[in-house]
């Protein structure tokens, strides 16, 4: 016989990574959803699956009407409607496999 002794500790890992550009916070907020992606924290937002309502309606809310948002398409070329569907659409997914994710973010 003998004793087994182990000490643990639960390190962080990322579940979800992306990046967008702040060129499309025009219209993320056009959608309802800028402060849940650019400042969460401020809202009190600290998990992913506070962000799965939000980022499900805005999701809906572009996707209904494409020619609202797509007049948002900064002028210089570096984001597009598309990419902020796709952005808000992998997030989401994320969110929704991972509610209990920290969220953070770095503007």
């Amino acid at each position: 016989m003998s004793l087994d002794v182990y000490l643990t500790k639960a390190m962080p890992t990322t579940v979800f990574e992306s990046n967008i550009t702040h060129n499309l916070g025009v219209m993320a907020d056009s959608a309802g959803v800028y402060e849940e992606l650019w400042r969460p924290s401020e809202i009190g937002i600290d998990k992913a699956g506070l962000l799965i309502d939000p980022l499900d309606r805005a999701l809906k809310l572009l996707e209904s009407d494409p020619k609202r948002f797509e007049k948002f398409d900064p002028n210089n070329g570096w984001g597009t409607y598309d990419s902020l569907v796709s952005f808000i659409r992998e997030y989401l997914k994320a969110c929704k496999e991972n509610p209990d994710a920290s969220v953070s973010v770095s503007r």
